[in-house]
């Protein structure tokens, strides 16, 4: 699994060491694969200032700092909770980019009525992008490794969009 991420995750690294910029990671049906991919490139230090798994109510209070009021007319799983997040990680943290990654890996689908297999991902940072991705899968660690295989994707799209 990791084996495959890790080539989509030197394309980042070597973008944002050119650059000079930095990058910091909220993601929840993910689990930490998309910064744990990142990480295992060399030189990380140069480019990662942070991640969080923002799996719950709880997480998204304490370690984003996004209190209730704040999610007014907002559920997870959507693609402006996703935009949110990666606003916040970017503030937090004061990266140049952000990603974030918020849906339901399974083998069921979320309180919300998404189904398994559905994840939003949204970048912050000079360029603004978010997407929706249903694979229509049941099988929980495969829709963690084709949401984190997504979301680096659509980071490197993004990014190069800029150029």
């Amino acid at each position: 699994m990791m084996q495959d991420l890790v080539p989509l995750a030197e394309k980042v690294a070597l973008r944002l060491i050119a650059q000079k910029q930095t990058i910091a990671v909220a993601e929840s049906s993910t689990g930490g694969l998309i910064a744990a991919a990142l990480l295992a490139v060399p030189g990380a230090s140069a480019y990662f200032l942070g991640s969080a798994v923002v799996y719950t109510r709880e997480a998204r209070r304490i370690l984003m700092d996004i209190p209730d009021p704040q999610m007014k007319g907002l559920r997870s799983s959507s693609e402006p909770y996703a935009e949110l997040l990666a606003r916040q990680m970017r503030a937090r943290l004061s990266s140049d980019w952000a990603l974030s990654e918020t849906g339901a890996a399974g083998p069921g689908g979320n309180r919300y009525g998404d189904a398994a297999g559905h994840t939003c991902i949204a970048v912050a940072g000079p360029t603004q992008a978010v997407m929706t991705l249903e694979t229509a899968s049941s099988n929980r660690l495969d829709n963690m490794h084709v949401f984190a295989n997504t979301a680096l994707t659509f980071l490197l799209h993004t990014m190069a969009q800029r150029d």
